[in-house]
């Protein structure tokens, strides 16, 4: 059944199927079910060719392909790709890696900070501010989504293990990093919003919809907390071989 309604991004159909399945142009074989989902750049594709990774499938787009690999660790296979950015590019890439195999997602890339954060500290999302379009594709519409309980916490875990401090936080997902006013900043921050990013929201409704576990922690990258004076910082970049990294020891001790 549609649920409808006069603005067409709240309506939802809750029944049908798709037109296009997700795996519809898959040839590999079946994906183990643990996946780092990284925002991450080259230092992907750098791990994965030092680390002998499998390139298994290659998407392709009209605008680049994207590798899909599988590290063929001691006790399991994980899978790893790099993905592209935004919620509806995002998501169209982690629907067809679930529909695929993977089960348990963990997602690392970077976010702007709204509140006083140093750059390059580590936050985990439990809540999304769905201030895009893409999940409401996959769920109703509702102001926020709730993450899911079991990859916070073996987040927080590897975290601890590693004496590595971190927050947990509200992230504002939003399409419009243009879009992200002054008068708007403060007020997604009075609402309890601490960092932006662009995708959170999207890719944990697709997991709720297909039945995957989704989970993601953030580095800060620039600052949004004056919003008289934009500070770009070194947009985290430092940090993207360390989140690699923590990612997949999450992924490790994630059962």
């Amino acid at each position: 059944m549609i649920i409808q309604n006069e603005i067409p991004l709240l309506e939802y159909d809750d029944s049908s199927s798709e037109v296009i399945a997700p795996e519809h142009d898959w040839t590999a074989e079946r994906l183990p079910e643990k996946c780092l989902f990284a925002f991450l750049g080259d230092v992907v594709h750098k791990y994965a060719k030092e680390n002998n990774a499998a390139m298994v499938e290659e998407l392709i787009t009209v605008s680049h392909n994207i590798k899909i690999y599988v590290l063929h660790e001691e006790k399991e296979d994980i899978c790893l790709v790099q993905s592209p950015i935004g919620s509806a590019s995002a998501t169209q890439v982690l629907d067809t890696l679930v529909n695929c195999g993977c089960t348990k997602i963990i997602a690392v890339g970077s976010c702007g900070v709204l509140a006083d954060f140093p750059e390059d500290a580590f936050i985990v999302p439990v809540k999304a501010l769905r201030a895009e379009g893409t999940s409401y594709h996959y769920l109703p519409a509702s102001r926020y989504i709730e993450l899911d309980q079991e990859p916070i916490a073996a987040i927080e875990s590897s975290f601890n293990k590693h004496d590595l401090p971190f927050v947990t936080c509200t992230t504002w997902t939003t399409d419009g990093f243009f879009r992200e006013t002054k008068d708007m900043v403060r007020y997604r921050l009075e609402e309890g919003c601490s960092v932006v990013e662009m995708e959170c929201a999207a890719l944990a409704a697709c997991c709720r919809k297909r039945g995957a576990k989704f989970g993601q922690f953030l580095f800060t990258a620039d600052s949004l907390a004056n919003v008289h004076e934009y500070d770009a910082r070194s947009f985290g970049t430092g940090s993207h071989e360390k989140a690699l990294l923590l990612g997949l020891d999450v992924l490790r001790d994630y059962n």
